[in-house]
């Protein structure tokens, strides 16, 4: 039996119905991933299934005990206790029967694999620690169907991998939403997709979703103009009036009624969003030059001046008290005392460049944003700003959105009209290039989506005139399809890019470099995204454990290896029989290491084998993984080896 079915289900709000006769179910241990645009109804249907809600007409059948729970999108704002008595009450919904003790017990060794801490109080937890504890608290109740409506919203990217391999090694059931395109693509075993109030499954991996989504549009559109077409004949037949025999004229009569009610009760697809940056006069080549940069919040405390507007090119530095035009550097490079957020940093960024910053929340990624754009004097070192400089700001908290004033007043300030690049145009009409239809464009702002929020942002966020953009989790609640949009246009802006972000996929996609904040105040910098710094990360640990790559403090002296000793004279030592022998085996497994690798990665790409053998998957997938590491490893002992016989030869 299912765990989950839905048996012609409809629902509605007084307008075109959110669940249209929809049919579909879930079985035991599978991971759907529900997609759908904003607004499509994926909250809805969640809500449905847990029980929350009842649909209008058609059935709902869950699997007799069985146990749903529902990790919502927001956090609750007058949640209070303890971490211990916040998961707790998610035990008392529990099946079975059990002992205090023995439940005490449960609790405890739950708290610990999710790595929380029980005394701690909620309310003073960062808001990825506190989705973390409502997440222990809904699998404190051992449900067979886990519902996640956006679980990685506001969680910093050591969160999101952490629970993408909590959740793998869960043995539950998964419903969930995301726009996180590489979460979607690691944990989902089946995608089902939320259009028009329609669900349709797709039994197969990510990337053939878009394809084979993108020809079932195009043959859609192919038959909906072949029906148009053949009702224009059939409308210019009726007008010419009727001619032929009575019968057949009664019949061709009632086939156009039948045209005509076919187009009425069409839903067209929902239109994408049609954005444009409205580019300001180029900057100066060079957007910002930091050098040895060091900054403390306690600094400013003690009345370093803080500012909220751009600034003029000038230099900064803790001797003259942070006013510009100095150039004087500090004296005093002790760092007693100092917390730094930034420390000896330098970089410089010139137009055009497009960066990401990484790092876990409360790192200081928004404190370097105001460092790097002048609204923030650095403790100590040199910052220069380049000249032309119109910068965007989107706030990831969105408080430039006055709830109180409708969605036009936020754009237009209570005009009807806009000038965009020398262009004017009525705020209605520019608020529909973001999907917003004239009604909701006249609504309050406090009753939007998180989705339709962003948007807001985004487009008023357009109307400015910017040669740099500064982007805080700009993909927080938007829907994939928008996200490409996004991205789209950053890779397209010919001016600076700074964005703040947990979603890789995003950054692969958009960004050309990115500042890592590796802990302690040290940010590193990369050249590409997400991807390219993990492969240098790699690199680098491979280098460090042949002995080519040692850590920048601490270095042994001159003569000195890493264990202490001292590194032998002359000549390079040849290889032993041993190792001979290991050097001419190791092609043989490097090339079946590949050749296993490509087996099982036409083994993934195969749709009928999530369909055949879905929980063979996370097996498979995890020996992929593995067998990345052993041939990275294999290869790497072979440069080495290969190398020592080059230089022993010579």
């Amino acid at each position: 039996m299912a765990l989950l079915s839905l048996l012609d289900v409809s629902l509605a709000f007084g307008g075109p119905s959110v669940l249209d006769h929809v049919n579909f179910q879930v079985n035991a241990g599978e991971r759907l991933c529900l997609l759908g645009r904003n607004g499509a109804g994926k909250s809805t249907l969640m809500k449905l299934i847990a029980g929350e809600m009842q649909p209008d007409t058609g059935q709902i059948f869950r699997k007799p005990g069985a146990h749903f729970a529902r990790l919502v999108q927001e956090v609750p704002a007058d949640l209070t206790g303890s971490v211990h008595d916040i998961v707790s009450a998610g035990l008392r919904s529990a099946r079975g029967h059990e002992e205090d003790w023995e439940r005490e017990v449960r609790l405890e060794d739950l708290l610990k694999h999710v790595g929380l801490d029980s005394h701690a109080e909620f309310s003073a937890l960062s808001g990825g620690l506190k989705r973390r504890v409502l997440l222990a608290q809904a699998l404190a109740s051992q449900p067979d169907l886990l519902l996640l409506d956006e679980p990685t919203n506001h969680l910093d990217l050591a969160s999101i991998l952490w629970l993408e391999e909590f959740l793998l090694s869960e043995k539950i059931g998964l419903f969930f939403v995301t726009h996180d395109r590489a979460f979607l693509k690691k944990l989902a075993t089946r995608i089902v997709e939320l259009d028009r109030g329609v669900i349709t499954n797709w039994d197969c991996d990510y990337d053939t979703f878009l394809v084979r989504r993108q020809d079932r549009l195009e043959a859609e559109e192919r038959m909906q103009a072949l029906a148009d077409k053949k009702l224009a004949q059939e409308e210019e037949w009726i007008r010419r009036g009727v001619r032929a025999q009575r019968s057949r004229a009664t019949a061709r009569i009632n086939q156009l009624h039948v045209l005509r009610a076919e187009r009425r009760a069409r839903r067209a697809t929902v239109g994408n969003v049609k954005m444009s940056v409205n580019e300001a006069i180029p900057s100066g080549l060079k957007v910002v030059d930091a050098e040895k940069m060091y900054f403390a919040y306690h600094e400013v405390e003690r009345g370093l001046r803080t500012r909220s507007e751009p600034v003029q090119p000038v230099r900064y530095s803790l001797g003259d008290g942070g006013r510009p035009g100095s150039t004087q550097e500090v004296a005093d490079n002790s760092d007693a005392g100092h917390k730094w957020l930034v420390k000896g940093f330098s970089t410089t960024i010139i137009r055009g460049d497009k960066i990401g910053l990484i790092g876990p929340n409360g790192a200081g990624k928004t404190t370097l944003i105001k460092l790097l754009l002048g609204q923030l004097a650095p403790t100590r070192g040199v910052i220069k700003h380049g000249t032309n400089l119109e910068v965007v700001h989107y706030d990831q908290l969105r408080a430039q959105i006055e709830d109180d004033r409708t969605v036009a007043d936020n754009i237009a300030n209570g005009n009807t009209h806009l000038t965009i690049a020398g262009r004017t145009r009525h705020v209605i009409s520019y608020l529909q290039d973001f999907l917003f239809t004239p009604d909701r464009a006249r609504t309050p702002a406090r009753v939007l989506s998180g989705g339709e929020r962003n948007r807001l942002l985004l487009a008023r966020l357009f109307t400015k005139p910017a040669n740099v953009l500064v982007l805080d989790e700009p993909t927080n609640d938007l829907d994939i399809e928008t996200l490409d949009l996004l991205e789209d246009l950053l890779v397209e802006f010919p001016g600076t890019v700074l964005i703040v972000s947990h979603d890789r996929e995003f950054l692969d996609e958009v960004v050309t470099s990115s500042f890592v904040f590796e802990g302690d105040g040290v940010i590193g910098d990369y050249v590409g995204g997400y991807t390219d710094w993990q492969h240098e990360k790699q690199k680098q640990a491979m280098a460090a454990a042949r002995g080519g790559a040692r850590p920048l403090e601490g270095l042994p002296s001159k003569g000195e290896n890493l264990s202490g000793g001292q590194v032998p004279s002359g000549k390079p030592r040849k290889l032993s029989t041993k190792e001979q022998k290991e050097l001419e085996s190791l092609p043989a497994k490097i090339e079946a290491l590949e050749q296993e690798q490509a087996q099982l990665t036409v083994k993934l790409a195969d749709p009928a084998f999530y369909k055949k053998e879905p929980q063979k998957f996370t097996e498979v997938k995890g020996r992929l993984d593995a067998l990345e590491r052993e041939h990275a490893g294999a290869f790497a002992r072979w440069e080495e080896l290969e190398a020592r016989t080059e230089r022993g030869s010579a």
